[in-house]
Order: C-alpha cells, then sequence, then structure tokens
C-alpha cells in the first residue's frame, strides 16, 4: 500500500489505518514480540508476516464455514483489509490443556489434560493487567449484553472445536488460544464478530510428540528462536513451502525502563 496513510491506533503487534473503502481498518502485523505486559520486548524481522499469513489462512476458513468474522481479504504479506468493528473490551480465553496462569493459579501440572474446555474472561485494560472476570462483572458494567455473551460463547466453542481438529491433523495439539470480538453493523443490524487475529502470537501450540511448544512462550521462556517456530506452524499447514522463509536479521532486544 503507497501513499499516506491516516493512522488509527498501534498497538503492541499491529498498526491501524484507515481502509480505503467505507467502514474498513488495514491491519500492519508488526515484528515486534513483547511478553509479560510488554516488560520483555524484542524485534523480530519476519514474525508479521508469519502471523499474518497464519491468520488469514484461519480467518478465511472460519468465514467459509460461516462463522463471522472482521477479515475481509489480504492486501500484501504483512497487512490486512478488515471490517471496522468496535470491539467489545473483553478477552476470550480457552483451555484445552492446564498451562500459563491457569496452572499456576490452581496448582496444576502444566500439560494436564481438563476435564472439558474452560473458557475464561478477561477485562481488556493494560493498566489493570486484564484482571479475569465473569459474565456478572460483564453485564453489570455494560461492556456487552446477555445476548452478546451468548453468541460469543457459541462461537467460541465452535472455533475452539474447529482449531483444535485443524491443529490436530497437522500434529499440533491446541493447549489454550486468546480471541477478542467485535461489534459490526450489517443490515441495519448489530452482530457480533471474531476479530482481532488468530496466530501463534495468541495461541498455545505444541508439537504432539515431542512437546515443543511452537508458539510465543518460546519468546517467553527463551526456548529458541520464535520465527523458526512459527514457520514451523505455517509450513504445516501448507501456508509457506520448506525452505520458504521471510527475511529476517537477528533479533534486536528493546531495554525498558525497571
Amino acid at each position: 500500500m503507497n501513499g499516506k496513510r491516516t493512522r488509527i491506533y498501534e498497538g503492541k503487534a499491529k498498526i491501524l489505518y484507515e481502509g480505503p473503502e467505507p467502514n474498513t481498518v488495514i491491519v500492519h502485523f508488526k515484528d515486534d514480540a513483547t511478553a509479560f505486559n510488554a516488560e520483555k520486548k524484542a524485534v523480530i524481522e519476519g514474525k508479521g508476516v508469519l502471523n499474518q499469513r497464519i491468520s488469514e489462512h484461519i480467518f478465511l476458513k472460519l468465514n467459509e464455514m460461516g462463522l463471522p468474522t472482521h477479515f475481509l481479504r489480504s492486501l500484501n504479506m504483512r497487512e490486512q483489509l478488515v471490517r471496522s468493528v468496535e470491539i467489545i473490551p473483553l478477552e476470550i480465553v480457552v483451555r484445552n490443556v492446564a498451562a500459563g496462569s491457569l496452572a499456576k493459579r490452581l496448582g496444576l501440572e502444566e500439560g494436564t489434560p481438563l476435564p472439558r474446555s474452560i473458557i475464561e474472561c478477561y477485562y481488556k485494560n493494560d493498566k489493570l493487567g486484564d484482571p479475569m472476570v465473569n459474565e456478572e462483572h460483564i453485564t453489570a458494567f455494560g461492556w456487552a449484553t446477555p445476548m452478546e455473551m451468548d453468541d460469543i460463547m457459541h462461537m467460541s466453542i465452535r472455533i475452539n472445536d474447529f482449531l483444535s481438529g485443524l491443529f490436530l491433523g497437522i500434529g499440533i495439539k491446541l493447549v489454550d488460544f486468546k480471541m477478542e470480538y467485535g461489534r459490526y453493523i450489517e443490515n441495519d443490524m448489530m452482530r457480533v464478530v471474531l476479530a482481532d487475529e488468530i496466530s501463534p502470537d495468541n495461541c498455545r501450540l505444541w508439537d504432539i510428540k515431542t512437546q515443543q511448544k511452537l508458539d510465543k512462550d518460546v519468546f517467553r521462556r527463551d526456548l529458541g528462536s520464535l520465527t523458526d517456530a512459527y514457520q514451523e506452524v505455517a509450513r504445516r499447514l501448507g501456508i509457506i513451502q520448506p525452505g520458504e522463509a521471510p527475511e529476517r536479521a537477528k533479533p534486536k532486544l528493546v531495554k525498558t525502563d525497571s
């Protein structure tokens, strides 16, 4: 995309620009990697391209299934055109296996299969550390209506079923993942659609045989090359071919104030 563009917002991993069509937004995937609420940072060249291509692949399949998303089309290797939506200030986390904060909170051994999939809701607020909330909080404070929460829960279960099967078919275990939803007006009716992205940045993905981590925990825990892990996911999904890789340089660490 050439020419001057109007920047709407810049987050940890993406920049949003006004789209070329009414009610659209351009999403630019950055190479920035962050962890621990941005206390740890690095620039990893090629990461944004991999996340864009993986997220595009998954959103296209979800659209084909009739699950509404904000995704319209890719513009290039690093950018997507999406519907402009009002983001619901919640992070929806679906957990299939004990890991991360759930394992710590409940004293579970990481990797323990859960009796059933668990859906958790977090209030999207970096200053507060994205605290966990329940549907009483959500509806009382007006972050989402009961009907919207019904839609969110129903879609989250369907998306988890689809993604679990998709990754199982390529030898990857979907441990947990985070989603965001938005409101979109279509034919004078408000509907809830899946927004943001689905990529190794917001999924925990483990190799079924080796339990090797193929997600952002590689960066969080210094387990090796994040780009190599993301490339492996993309190769197994058939998005890139063996030997194909985005150009990248050595990760540049960014110092932060203590």
